[in-house]
């Protein structure tokens, strides 16, 4: 375990989101879906390629609050602009398990 400063921990924009959008995306290597999350009026909404398809459908992701690094360097995957990091936990399986917050929270909230 690598051990980080608060400092360093605090410049993650760890924040919540709503899904709006998710279509499938063929031209992944693995099957992924392309996503598209509302974070609020502060930050917008942002688009990703996720790799969530063993436990979510694009009805189940549609509407769901979700958790995403928002100050990621943009990367291009399979020619699409992934533009934050979708987060979860790996299964047994190693099949992402989205993180989410219960109660629901406002949209663009940090994570703290």
């Amino acid at each position: 375990m690598n051990i980080i400063n608060y400092e360093d921990f605090a410049r993650v924009e760890l924040r919540s989101g709503i899904v709006v959008k998710v279509e499938p995306f063929p031209r992944a290597q693995k099957p992924s879906y392309k996503v598209w999350v509302d974070f609020g009026p502060e930050i917008g909404t942002k688009q990703t390629s996720a790799q969530v398809t063993k436990h979510y459908t694009l009805e189940a992701l549609q509407g769901r609050l979700v958790v995403g690094c928002v100050n990621l360097a943009p990367r291009n995957i399979a020619g699409f602009m992934s533009e934050f990091l979708l987060v979860g936990f790996p299964d047994q399986q190693g099949a992402v398990c989205l993180i989410t917050a219960d109660p629901v929270v406002p949209k663009g909230q940090k994570l703290f």
